[in-house]
């Protein structure tokens, strides 16, 4: 649905300059999620994943591969509650440093946002 992608593009943009200080200062890595081809994160998060750039963690197929597996039920958990009961969640995630190929432990932080009645999901990540 070509309507779809442009609503989630201009999503994707307001956050960009809504959250802009947010995502560029901020100590915590940061991602938002509006679907599986509309999110992004800030460098803190692209850095904490190996990858060497926003844009490149943003372009990745499968969103969920970097967290270990045993996790990945939980963060699409966290994220229904978000989007069908309107509830933050705080959940301990550990994903996986496609550089050096170890789990980083980390406590995330979900919480839904909405924007002209479009749900999606801000996440706040602290290494643990």
């Amino acid at each position: 649905m070509e309507d779809s992608k442009e609503f989630h593009e201009e999503i994707l943009s307001w956050v960009k300059k809504e959250f802009k200080e947010i995502l560029k200062d901020s100590k915590q890595a940061i991602y938002v999620y509006v679907c599986d081809r509309h999110r992004l994160c800030n460098k803190n998060f692209s850095s904490l994943l190996g990858y060497s750039s926003p844009e490149e963690w943003a372009k990745k197929e499968e969103m969920l591969s970097d967290a270990k597996e045993e996790d990945q039920e939980m963060i699409v958990s966290a994220y229904r509650n978000a989007m069908e009961n309107k509830i933050g969640s705080n959940i301990n995630v550990s994903w996986k440093d496609k550089k050096k190929g170890n789990f980083v432990k980390t406590n995330v932080i979900l919480v839904p946002l909405s924007y002209k009645g479009e749900l999606f999901a801000l996440h706040f990540i602290t290494k643990i």
